[in-house]
């Protein structure tokens, strides 16, 4: 890139949260016409956007769309994100499941009509060529709240250190302003953890419940979730990531949960993350917050930036 040439334009990777959210993951059915059908999708998706989001301008729509490894080789070949590749399976004390995924749809808005009217449009563009592996729509839940009662998203970093935390550099040129993004769909045990006193709850968090003020370092427990999940570089800089997790739930079948999405430049700052949650810091001192929380999808997704979402052409099979 040249000092003449415009910076190309994200995806809204770094976007505040909202009040509503939709995350669908998608497979793509076998063939060259289904690969048609999703590359004509991502030249027309900023027209889908503004066509819906001009209804409630002050209702900041958005739309994040991420391929999977074996998806970006079907749709667009080479060259590929240095770091994109399928999620990795972590059995631990507890087991971080690898689950389909080629496309990644992560939907934002004030109110979920938003995200539901565009939602279906897409989807009606995309037919047959896709199926849905899973659908979630997230709510916010009082003061920014899961539900399991604490604040979620605390330690996301302010502009513009979320820019450098959720965006790839020059380390790999064909691809700057991209992103990567890892999911994860966790089922609460709600009845287990409301059993809990409060104080073994910050405990297992590592922060306050009311107040949201994290504990300091000497009277954290070793196990404790933000301990565990805080992970440096080799020059002992702290490396952040930028979450967008959204609580969900369906109370006739008993489900409830946090819907995990964690946006970084690298997804090896999340995967090394999934491994202290998982396996343990040293082995063994596991997450505890997954006794009562337990991951049933994983998948990993690189977003591209706008322009080359905009510049795909139909036809240009890989």
């Amino acid at each position: 890139m040249n000092a003449q040439t415009p910076p190309p334009v994200s995806q809204p990777v770094c976007a505040p949260l909202t009040g509503a959210a939709m995350f669908l993951v998608l497979t793509i059915a076998p063939g060259a016409a289904a690969e048609k059908v999703v590359r004509e999708l991502c030249g027309d998706l900023s027209s889908l956007l503004r066509g819906v989001g001009v209804r409630d301008l002050n209702g900041q729509l958005s739309c994040i769309m991420g391929f999977g490894s074996e998806a970006w080789d079907r749709l667009f070949g080479a060259p590929r994100p240095r770091n994109l590749h399928p999620f990795r399976e972590i059995k631990g004390v507890h087991h971080a499941v690898s689950t389909p995924g080629d496309i990644l749809l992560h939907i934002r808005a004030a109110r979920l009509d938003l995200c539901f009217e565009l939602a279906t449009h897409v989807m009606e563009r995309l037919g047959d060529a896709v199926t849905t592996q899973d659908e979630v729509h997230g709510f916010k839940f009082f003061d920014n709240r899961d539900l399991l009662g604490f604040v979620d998203g605390t330690e996301n970093p302010p502009s513009p250190a979320d820019a450098a935390a959720a965006l790839i550099g020059d380390e790999d040129p064909d691809f700057v302003g991209g992103s990567y993004v890892i999911v994860q769909k966790y089922l609460h045990d709600m009845k287990g953890w409301n059993a809990q006193p409060v104080e073994t709850q910050e405990a297992v968090i590592g922060r306050f419940k009311l107040s949201d003020i994290e504990m300091k370092d000497e009277d954290k427990a070793p196990y404790a979730h933000n301990v565990l999940t805080n992970i440096d570089d080799e020059n002992g800089e702290q490396l952040q990531i930028v979450r967008a997790n959204m609580p969900f739930g369906e109370i006739g079948k008993g489900e409830f949960g946090t819907y995990f999405i964690g946006y970084a430049r690298a997804p090896e700052r999340i995967e090394r993350m999934l491994d202290n949650m998982f396996v343990g810091s040293p082995p063994g001192n596991y997450d505890r917050l997954l006794d009562f929380s337990r991951a049933v999808t994983g998948s990993l997704y690189y977003v591209p930036t706008v322009d080359f979402l905009d510049e795909v052409e139909p036809e240009a099979a890989p």
